[in-house]
């Protein structure tokens, strides 16, 4: 737990947003048939699709179902409902519930992302000294809500900005998750002059939409980030991430 808890939501105050945020999450460039690799016949894919059509439970009903498209039930799921409905531990879950993250800019969820694709998917497998490949999938998405802004608290409790100790800011969102606040506003561990927020109630965010596609390459102690596959972006480097942050 946050020594002085009390203390510290005593001095927060709420940051008013009503903006587009960055969600950042690992998607495909191209999408793949997920059963040609049980039939070659194109009819028998068909009727695969039908029945897991039949059977799936909707994840997002359309206020307006006339007007909105079919494939946006898809990116709702994708650029919202997940983490709520695939509750797993994070910087601000034990993993007893979903929380949202997003940040105020595409540069800003790269340094996030990249962490925690190093760290979770190379790092726990053996795969740090390979040539790996990763593509990713930017959407901007609304967010209107008044939310608990830790950006200068978190000044005096340093602990919440802690690079891999996660325990502390689990207490505080154990106590944002109890007592139903929708979400907070921080600065972003792995870049600092960045903002992150962390949703606790996906009421809060709308209007999911594409922004852009990006690619990851490990390369040595190196991420190199595309926009354009082949044209480098950023690169962000492994040990400044390790450590906590990158400029």
């Amino acid at each position: 737990m946050v020594p002085g808890m009390n203390s510290l939501f005593a001095q927060l105050t709420l940051a008013e947003v009503h903006q587009d945020v960055v969600r950042n999450i690992v998607s495909l460039r191209q999408s793949q048939d997920l059963f040609d690799d049980l039939t070659a016949d194109p009819a028998e894919w068909l009727l695969a699709q039908k029945v897991e059509d039949e059977i799936k439970p909707p994840s997002y009903t359309s206020r307006m179902p006339i007007i909105d498209r079919p494939f946006e039930d898809a990116e709702w799921f994708k650029a919202i409902t997940w983490p709520f409905k695939n509750w797993q531990a994070s910087r601000f879950s034990d993993g007893s519930f979903g929380v949202w993250y997003g940040s105020d800019s595409v540069e800003t969820t790269v340094f996030e992302s990249a962490y925690h694709w190093y760290r979770c998917l190379l790092s726990d497998a053996g795969f740090e000294g390979m040539a790996v490949i990763a593509e990713r999938k930017v959407y901007w998405v609304a967010c209107s809500a008044a939310l608990l802004d830790f950006r200068c608290a978190a000044n005096a409790h340093p602990d919440l900005l802690h690079p891999s100790d996660y325990a502390p800011c689990q207490s505080v969102g154990a106590r944002i998750h109890r007592e139903g606040h929708p979400g907070l506003l921080t600065q972003s561990v792995r870049r600092p002059v960045g903002e992150n927020l962390a949703i606790f109630n996906p009421a809060v965010l709308s209007n999911p939409r594409h922004n852009c596609q990006l690619t990851y390459r490990l390369d040595c102690q190196q991420i190199v980030v595309e926009k354009q596959p082949g044209v480098p972006w950023i690169v962000v480097d492994v040990a400044q991430l390790r450590n906590g942050a990158a400029k």
